[in-house]
């Protein structure tokens, strides 16, 4: 079996390329470059991780047409990644619009040229609330697209092991898999040291503290 994963380097879709191994997959990771501020870094992770886990392909894109779309705080250097504590209910500003819909529209695409079986993503419960493109609806919506828009005989299947999980229980599952979380990168800001307070950030190091665990990467901050 075969089976695309899009794989940005972070501690989620580390662990689900992880997961897709252990699930008997050959494993064909995406890296996808959308201008987004921590790019460099991200690359490098993924590149890493996939070279770790004896991924059979690494195939690396540049999507920088959301940079020129904007409107994220993400890929749009005007619009500041705010501190955890300063986010507000709604749709938060490292929202990149519809990106998930045009992640799962290329890895399919990758994954029927390939003749896999399946595109693995990483959406996962806590994104419910802010990120309408990581709701459970949005990925059935989207298999129905993908039964209907690809030709291969055999049906590509979106995988989201995570959909029912929250952070602190992926980090769990990936440390009994062994996932090298030295070699993730998580922060929306930085680099080279992660800034340790923005919301990404602090999701992470709370996993991190409810199991008792250091995150073995670096921060400018630890809350």
């Amino acid at each position: 079996m075969k089976a695309v994963c899009l794989l940005s380097g972070g501690m989620d879709s580390s662990t689900l390329a992880y997961v897709a191994k252990d699930m008997g997959y050959d494993v064909l990771a995406l890296h996808l470059n959308y201008g987004q501020l921590t790019e460099r870094k991200e690359r490098e992770c993924a590149r890493t991780v996939a070279g770790l886990l004896g991924a059979k392909e690494f195939l690396e894109v540049d999507v920088g047409y959301f940079r020129q779309f904007g409107k994220s705080a993400l890929v749009d250097e005007e619009i500041p990644v705010n501190d955890f504590r300063e986010e507000h209910a709604g749709v938060p500003k490292t929202y990149v619009p519809f990106r998930n819909g045009n992640l799962l529209a290329m890895a399919t695409s990758f994954a029927e040229s390939r003749d896999a079986d399946a595109v693995f993503i990483g959406v996962q419960s806590s994104d419910f609330s802010g990120y309408p493109d990581c709701r459970e609806e949005f990925i059935r919506a989207f298999q129905r697209a993908v039964d209907l828009g690809t030709a291969q005989e055999k049906p590509i299947r979106l995988m989201t092991p995570f959909v029912h999980m929250n952070k602190t229980e992926i980090l769990e599952r990936g440390l009994a898999l062994g996932v090298p979380y030295e070699h993730t990168w998580s922060c929306y800001s930085t680099n080279d040291t992660a800034c340790g307070v923005c919301e990404s950030c602090h999701f992470r190091l709370e996993a991190f503290r409810a199991l008792g665990i250091e995150d073995p990467i670096p921060y400018e901050v630890r809350p």
